[in-house]
């Protein structure tokens, strides 16, 4: 069912969705939340989609808010609330009310969101693109127990997460800390099941993607070690790497469909690590509404604590040039040891430092 709404208010909208729910012979409103979404008529149809199908897991009242302030002055004197209201099949699992705001009315959204709010119920307030610098003192962020950001639609996605640290409250996320739950998971599962010091890490993605930042993040507050981010071509995050004493756990997935877990004394496993869409990533974060504790941490962590070489390839070519040293120190360490120790020094301080030590061994070689 739709009703258009022209040049109405708060309480109308409210008969409306009672009227309504009472034709459809449903008397309780039998929703767990109220799901507020603050975006632009480009980015609407989207939002409102993957908000319904997430309703059929969460059952909520999805208010949309399309602020429209007008580009001419007399745009934007003209104040007017349209309202779009769909229940039934065409709202999923809830109600959906689409509010355009005309005018100075889309300086006041709060002033018709609130008494639209279900009663008694948490409130959820998401930014699918445009999220203020601080989302909890937005008007209608201060109202909601969540706010939902997404970093990956900010002119600088990554330099988006320094912001995100400094007006991080309780309460907020972000839609890349929500992308990475299934490697978080799998790592972690990787680690249960083959206990190992981890002495490095290494995490491989597309550039400008703060979901790979998000997770080299992370796993450098978990496992207090350095991590490299290298540079790839995507799609979104491709590989993770954890060096241990044994060898590599390896976490790859280069077509963004399936991962394969790589242990050592391990044969290697297919896991499921599909990129998913919004509506699921959505339903994830309407899961919990307490603070998420492990996300502050990981966001407030300085990017620059990552290490990022020049590029893949110059990666590669370091880590083949260790395997060439271990491998010829295997075979002859004496000759590896003094080959090394012989290397011409890099500053002039260092070359007497450098030099002693390398004749030494040399002649410890020999005897």
């Amino acid at each position: 069912m739709k009703i258009d709404l022209t040049d109405t208010t708060s309480s109308k909208i409210n008969a409306a969705l009672m009227e309504a729910r009472r034709a459809s012979g449903s008397t309780a409103a039998g929703m767990v939340l109220t799901l507020v979404i603050v975006t632009d008529e480009g980015s609407a149809y989207d939002a409102l989609k993957a908000a319904n199908d997430a309703s059929r897991e969460h059952p909520s009242r999805t208010l949309a808010v399309i602020k429209r302030a007008g580009r001419s002055p007399r745009a934007r004197a003209e104040t007017r609330l349209d309202a779009e209201i769909l229940v039934g099949t065409d709202a999923g699992s809830g109600e959906t009310v689409v509010l355009r705001m005309h005018g100075e009315l889309a300086a006041h959204a709060q002033s018709v969101v609130l008494p639209l709010l279900l009663p008694d119920a948490p409130v959820v307030v998401w930014w699918p693109e445009n999220a203020p610098l601080h989302p909890a003192q937005d008007p209608l962020g201060s109202i909601a127990q969540r706010r939902i950001t997404d970093a990956v639609t900010a002119e600088s996605p990554v330099g988006q997460l320094a912001q995100r640290a400094q007006s991080y409250t309780p309460g907020d996320t972000d839609l890349a800390w929500t992308r990475i739950t299934g490697w978080r998971s799998m790592l972690a599962a990787a680690l249960d099941q083959r206990p190992s010091q981890v002495t490095a890490a290494v995490v491989e993605g597309e550039s400008y993607n703060p979901s790979v930042e998000l997770l080299g993040l992370w796993l450098h507050n978990r496992l207090h070690v350095p991590v490299e981010r290298v540079v790839t071509g995507g799609p979104g995050i491709t590989a993770v790497h954890l060096r241990t004493k044994d060898g590599d756990i390896t976490l790859d997935r280069p077509d963004g469909l399936m991962g394969t877990l790589s242990m050592p004394g391990s044969p290697d496993r297919q896991v499921a690590l599909k990129r998913r869409e919004t509506s699921e990533l959505i339903a994830e974060e309407l899961r919990r509404l307490d603070p998420d504790d492990i996300y502050a941490t990981a966001v407030r962590t300085p990017v620059e604590r990552l290490h990022e070489p020049a590029n893949a390839e110059t990666a590669a070519a370091e880590k083949a040039a260790q395997d060439v040293v271990a491998e010829a120190a295997v075979a002859n360490p004496a000759r590896v040891t003094a080959k090394v120790l012989d290397e011409p020094p890099t500053t002039a301080e260092s070359a007497p430092a450098k030099k002693a030590p390398a004749k030494r061994a040399t002649k410890k070689a020999g005897s």
